[in-house]
C-alpha cells in the first residue's frame, strides 16, 4: 500500500475487523435494518427474533431507520469505545433502501463515526456512489468462488433487476458483479475486506485463487470463515482449526488475513470478544428514562 493510501486509511487503526489490535480496544455496532436479500446462499438461514444463536443472518428483530438512529444515540451516550457502525443484514444491505436512509441519518448526526457495510456484491456496481455519499469508508464483500461450477453449488438463485436467475446464468451474473464491484470500490478509495466461507469439498480449491486476485487488486484484508453447517450444507463437516489455519497461511501469501473474526450476528455490539445484548441495553435505557420522569 502506498504512503498516501496509508495516510488516508489511518481510520482502520480504529476498525476492529480490519485491525487485530483495534478489536481489543474498540467496539462495533451492527444495525439490523436490512431484511431483504437478492441471492440465496445454500449455507444461509436468516432468522428474525432469535436470541439463542450467534452467527451471521441472525437478529433479535429488524429495525426501522429511526429506531436504528435511536440505538446509536443510546450507545454513544453509554459507551466510549464504539468506533464503527456497520450494517450486515440480516439480508443484503444493498438490497434495502433502509440501509441508505440509516447511513445518511448517522452520517449527519455523527459525522466522525466510521461507517461500514457488508454485502454479497451483486448490487455494488449500482449502489457504490450512494454508499460513498453516505460517508461509508470501508466495505466487506463476500466472495466464495471463482468458477461457475463452484458458484452453482453455493448459490441456488440470484435476483437482479426483478428477474430470478438460476444455474450458470445466476452464477455468472453474481461473479462478474462481485469482481467488478470490488474493483470499483477500491478505485473509489474504500478499504475493502473480502470474506470467504470455507466449505470443505466444495470451494477449498478456489479460496486461494480468490486471495490471489483480491490481493493483486489491492484488497486490504481477507477473512476466511469456517462453514457453519446448516441449510443445504448441514451435512458438510465444519473445517477443523488446522484446516482453517493452513488455508489462511496459503491465502496470507497474497493478502493479509483476519484471524480474530467471531462470525457476528446482524445486531451485534461491543468488542468482538465481549458481545453485549443490545435489547437489554435499550431496556435499561428506557427504565432509566421512566425513572427520571417519575422522580
Amino acid at each position: 500500500m502506498r504512503k498516501s493510501e496509508m495516510k488516508n486509511r489511518r481510520f482502520l487503526d480504529r476498525h476492529p475487523c480490519f485491525s487485530e489490535q483495534a478489536h481489543k480496544k474498540f467496539g462495533r455496532l451492527h444495525l439490523p435494518v436490512a431484511p431483504a436479500c437478492n441471492i440465496q446462499c445454500n449455507y444461509c438461514i436468516r432468522k428474525f427474533d432469535c436470541v439463542n444463536e450467534s452467527r451471521p443472518g441472525v437478529t433479535s428483530r429488524v429495525l426501522e431507520p429511526q429506531e436504528a438512529i435511536e440505538r446509536v444515540r443510546v450507545i454513544m451516550e453509554r459507551s466510549n469505545g464504539l468506533s464503527v457502525i456497520g450494517i450486515a443484514g440480516p439480508g443484503d444491505p444493498l438490497a434495502n433502501d433502509s440501509t441508505f436512509e440509516t447511513l445518511g441519518l448517522i452520517h449527519r448526526e455523527f459525522p466522525g463515526m466510521l461507517l461500514c457495510v457488508s454485502t454479497n456484491g451483486l448490487s455494488l456496481p449500482e449502489r457504490l456512489s450512494e454508499l460513498v455519499g453516505c460517508g461509508v469508508q470501508s466495505i466487506t464483500i463476500t466472495i466464495n468462488a471463482v468458477t461457475l461450477e463452484t458458484a452453482q453449488r453455493i448459490y441456488s438463485s440470484v435476483v437482479h433487476k426483478g428477474r430470478r436467475l438460476r444455474g450458470r446464468e445466476a452464477a455468472g451474473m453474481l461473479l462478474r458483479r462481485q469482481w467488478r464491484g470490488l474493483a470499483e470500490a477500491l478505485a473509489s478509495g474504500l478499504a475493502v475486506k473480502i470474506n470467504s466461507i470455507f466449505i470443505p469439498g466444495v470451494n477449498e480449491g478456489e479460496i486461494r485463487e480468490i486471495a490471489f486476485r483480491a490481493g493483486r487488486m489491492g484488497c486490504t484484508i481477507m477473512n476466511v470463515m469456517p462453514l457453519i453447517p446448516q441449510a443445504g450444507f448441514r451435512d458438510v463437516a465444519r473445517p477443523s482449526c488446522g484446516m482453517l489455519a493452513r488455508m489462511r497461511e496459503k491465502c496470507g501469501l497474497y493478502v493479509p488475513q483476519m484471524t480474530h473474526c467471531r462470525q457476528c450476528r446482524a445486531d451485534a455490539f461491543g468488542l468482538l470478544s465481549e458481545d453485549g445484548d443490545m435489547e437489554l441495553e435499550m431496556l435499561h435505557y428506557r427504565i432509566g428514562e421512566d425513572y427520571c420522569e417519575n422522580v
